[in-house]
């Protein structure tokens, strides 16, 4: 049974610039959940127990707007599905120590981060590594969310109201590089964009509640980038090679 040679403080190491980016980054996402009703408590124990931004994000606002419970879980589904390919991915890369309850526990922790940072080691990684690399990043998120939901409480509305977009300007900031180097990501966000528009301000389409209108600008932007911009498989990468 071979064995990763990686530590759990190794975990830790690598885990650090995560969980100081997440920091202030759920910090917003605390101020955010207070503006629009929730506790700075049921923020943080949202937080604690989902570790999704976009989620957690699209979720608070269909909890503000009262949505169905099918709602939600629709929207989750949507948003999250990419942690599934993701799971998968990493899986080929744990060694034999990752049992079902390890693989159970490390899936809670897999973010867009996380999975980076554990697919670009140059040897398998364990049980061991991933709780290191999780456990910074937990900590950080829920801190986070912890502060800025407290200091919603206590600020004034307006500084609230601008502190609060600070979730928002974290998903600008990861969208633009992508968008500036693949033009499919570029098209990709402006239909959605351009569909958020229509949603928001097109009577007809305006009665559509917040939780089904990001599930139908995502699935149909998300689809025509991809009838529009298809990712070559390895095959044909090679044969055009």
């Amino acid at each position: 049974m071979q064995l990763s040679p990686y530590s759990f403080r190794d975990g830790l190491r690598d885990g650090l610039p995560i969980a100081l980016g997440y920091l202030s980054v759920s910090f917003g996402f605390g101020i955010s959940s207070v503006g629009q009703g929730l506790s700075w408590r049921s923020a943080t124990v949202i937080s604690l127990v989902n570790l999704t931004s976009a989620g957690q994000v699209a979720g608070v606002a269909i909890i503000a707007a009262m949505g169905s419970l099918g709602e939600m879980a629709l929207a989750q589904l949507v948003i999250n599905i990419r942690y599934l390919l993701m799971s998968i991915s990493l899986a080929q890369r744990l060694d034999g120590g990752f049992t079902l309850p390890h693989r159970f526990f490390v899936s809670f922790g897999i973010t867009d981060e996380i999975f980076a940072v554990a697919s670009s080691k140059p040897e398998i990684v364990g049980p061991k590594y991933m709780y290191g690399l999780i456990l910074g990043p937990v900590i950080g998120w829920t801190l986070g969310t912890l502060l800025g939901g407290v200091a919603g409480e206590i600020l004034p509305a307006a500084v609230n109201a601008a502190m609060g977009i600070a979730i928002y300007a974290m998903f600008v900031a990861i969208v633009i590089p992508q968008a500036r180097s693949d033009r499919g990501v570029l098209v990709c966000a402006a239909i959605a964009v351009a569909l958020s528009c229509l949603m928001r301000y097109v009577p007809a389409l305006s009665r559509v509640s917040g939780g089904f209108a990001v599930i139908i600008c995502a699935v149909l932007a998300a689809s025509a980038a991809a009838v529009l911009f298809p990712v070559a498989d390895e095959a044909e990468q090679e044969a055009e090679a």
